[in-house]
């Protein structure tokens, strides 16, 4: 079978380019795995991990949201942040997740809810996707 050319970008950077065998990505509706010679699709994507498999290797990352194309053989993610899992800082994650709980605890008028909760649910991510990596890391 012949592998997805797969392309992930930010405003900021290129995150990913090369071949790979599969794309596991946060669909709207759900996780979406996108195989080789799949059927057109254009959808938004949501926080969480996303993930790009070749072989017997994975490369994961903590997605913020954006939008995927896929046409036959290839998959492009515009992402509107997006980092591996290796280049997270778990102690920024948690500090970020501590300050997004404080704000949600003590609600008013000057407390945009909705972007405090934005806030942690990211960071819960990021503190997820770069434990689960910990933990697949090999011991030397």
């Amino acid at each position: 079978m012949s592998p997805l050319n797969v392309e992930i970008i930010t405003a900021e950077r290129k995150v990913y380019s090369g071949d790979a065998d599969m794309v596991i990505a946060p669909g709207a509706e759900g996780q979406l795995g996108i195989l080789p010679h799949h059927a057109p699709l254009l959808t938004s994507l949501h926080p969480g991990e996303l993930r790009v498999r070749k072989g017997d290797e994975e490369v994961a990352m903590c997605l913020t949201g954006g939008f995927m194309e896929v046409l036959k053989d290839k998959v492009s993610i515009l992402a509107d942040a997006c980092e591996r899992a290796e280049e997270i800082d778990i102690e920024r994650a948690e500090a970020a997740l501590r300050r997004a709980e404080e704000r949600l605890k003590h609600p008013g008028p000057e407390i945009d809810h909705a972007r405090a909760e934005a806030a942690l649910r990211r960071s819960l991510a990021r503190i997820r996707i770069a434990e689960k990596m910990k933990k697949r890391a090999p011991r030397r």
